[in-house]
């Protein structure tokens, strides 16, 4: 455990995890026949810069929408949290965690632990140093970790409310979906909350808009994966040799990204011993974003052992807030 200041701390339980699974993960999606690229791999600094621009562009209405519900429920939602740990599972911008905070009052917020967790060092110790720096009254233990796999390494100690919000729940299909979740059930006891953002169907129109924006942010952001295989494997990408593309499946109801090659081109992967040629014309899969109908929310949870206690949407109907519990009842 590293001490960064006398109020933050950080555990790193990756401890060289992470360059045997890049290397893993992407031998596997370039070897595939639909190449891709899991999108965790965004999230270097760049990548967690990138996205927080992506966060205030006019189109993307995902994270103002978002905020609006979270403005509207953070009073009552943080009226009995002294003595708890805040869990947020993926630390990217801390506006969210910021509105819940400030929802508390400070006697009690001093009583309060907040555990960012990501495989992101650099996002974790940003994020610990912006929070400690506007609430110093807090306690922060950093936890760099996969959530996906490595919800074990959180300590058990304490109450908790998890975090899973900006709609991140859509980057997995449905049976991964459905494994994070019970993995997460599975880590609660009774009083223990989880509060997830759902992005809800709407038209195709403003779904596509909100992937393609007019200042070409999420297309750099895009790009910037190719960056950080280059960085973390010794590879030689070109992103210029790279389109952003990115529409609706409405067979699958999700937002799809690719890279789309617009030449002819090759890359060595030095440190994954590997050499990958790509056709022009061809798309190397980036990253999935489901969109959800109340009946998928309420499967979801259901197959997961979770029991939705309360869910807060817009006027619009575009986003949702939920708040979810684990499901104490016996399997009949």
């Amino acid at each position: 455990m590293t001490q960064l200041t006398t109020s933050i701390k950080t555990v790193n339980h990756l401890n060289g995890r992470y360059r045997n699974d890049i290397a893993r993960d992407i031998r596997e999606g370039l070897s595939a026949s639909q190449k891709y690229i899991p999108c965790k791999y965004f999230y270097d600094a760049r990548g967690s810069k990138l996205f927080e621009e992506i966060c205030r562009l006019p189109e993307y209405y995902l994270t103002r929408t978002e905020v609006s519900i979270l403005q509207d429920i953070a009073p009552e939602l943080m009226r009995a949290s002294a003595h708890k740990d805040l869990v947020e599972l993926g630390s990217g911008a801390d506006w969210k965690i910021r509105l819940l905070l400030d929802a508390v009052e400070e006697d009690n917020r001093a009583t309060l632990r907040y555990i960012p967790m990501d495989i992101s060092e650099s996002a974790i110790i940003e994020t610990s140093m912006g929070i400690v720096e506007r609430y110093p009254e807090l306690d922060v233990l950093g936890v760099i970790a996969d959530f996906t796999c490595q919800m074990d390494t959180l300590p058990r100690e304490r109450p908790k409310m998890f975090c899973f919000l900006g709609s991140t729940i859509g980057n997995l299909d449905e049976h991964e979906c459905i494994t994070f979740l019970q993995n997460i059930a599975s880590h609660m006891e009774s009083s223990d909350t989880l509060l997830i953002g759902f992005d809800m169907v709407k038209d195709k129109r403003t779904l596509e808009a909100a992937y393609n924006d007019s200042q070409g942010v999420t297309a750099e952001f895009n790009k910037n994966i190719l960056n950080v295989l280059n960085s973390e494997l010794d590879s030689d990408f070109n992103p210029s040799h790279f389109d952003h593309l990115a529409f609706f499946n409405e067979a699958h109801n999700r937002i799809e990204m690719h890279l789309r090659a617009n030449c002819e081109c090759s890359a060595k992967l030095e440190s994954v011993g590997m050499e990958v040629e790509i056709k022009k014309g061809e798309t190397v899969h980036t990253e999935n974003s489901r969109k959800f109908t109340r009946t998928d929310i309420r499967n979801l949870s259901g197959e997961a052992g979770l029991t939705i206690q309360n869910w807060h949407t817009d006027d619009s109907g575009w986003f949702s807030v939920l708040v979810m519990g684990r499901n104490t009842a016996p399997r009949v």
